[in-house]
């Protein structure tokens, strides 16, 4: 009929065409290639040395590292050995990696806050690949006095809250000192002399501890164990 809108299948429809130009003619969808400039250059790869320098930074902006453990960061990260071992040695130039200031800084504070004695730091700075000599000096600063000390301070500060029977809490705290790294003889004489200051019944349980036989035989199976 004359005037009448035409009908489709889903009923009146006068709206104009969804896709193309006034025309109606269907236009090409942008994709993401037609979005970018096709003259656009590739970025340019970036220098191997700038990315072993942020890779150092960054190690090194949540604690100091040694120069074997930024090493071994940059060697995971696909660096070659010659680019890491410029850097690196910039680096030492300039004071930014410094395994001797390291060392003598892990030392002082394990020692002070953790209570490890020098064979349990000598450990750990070996495993940090801190050369053994100067970790040998680090380590200068804490002598037999300073372990006994420490040790007894540890023992004194763990009584407080211990429970048990004296021959108990004896192991418990021995094997506390040992796993810090304390000599047998250290270990075995701080907490005979903790307990003999502590209680009646602790101090008569310490008087039958013969520290020095014990410790020989603590050195004699720790010796064993490393055969």
């Amino acid at each position: 009929m004359a005037g009448r809108r035409a009908r489709t299948g889903r009923g009146w429809d006068a709206s104009p065409p969804r896709t193309g130009d006034a025309t109606g003619a269907p236009q090409p969808r942008r994709g993401r290639a037609a979005e970018s400039d096709p003259g656009e250059a590739p970025a340019p790869p970036r220098d191997e040395a700038e990315v072993a320098r942020e890779i150092c930074l960054r190690q090194l902006a949540t604690r100091p590292r040694t120069r074997a453990e930024l090493a071994g960061a940059l060697a995971r990260r696909g660096i070659s050995e010659e680019v890491a071992e410029r850097v690196l040695d910039r680096y030492d130039e300039v004071g930014i990696v410094d395994d001797a200031a390291f060392a003598q800084a892990w030392v002082s504070s394990r020692h002070t806050g953790r209570g490890l004695a020098r064979r349990a730091l000598a450990n750990e700075l070996r495993r940090k690949g801190v050369d053994d000599e100067l970790a040998g000096a680090a380590l200068d600063g804490i002598d037999e006095e300073a372990e006994a000390e420490t040790a007894r301070a540890l023992v004194d500060r763990k009584l407080r809250t211990a429970r048990g029977e004296p021959d108990a809490v004896f192991r418990r705290l021995v094997g506390m000192l040992a796993r810090k790294g304390y000599p047998a003889g250290v270990a075995i004489r701080a907490v005979k002399d903790a307990l003999a200051a502590q209680s009646a019944e602790a101090a008569e349980f310490a008087e039958h501890i013969d520290a020095d036989a014990l410790a020989d035989a603590e050195n004699d199976l720790d010796a064993r164990r490393h055969d």
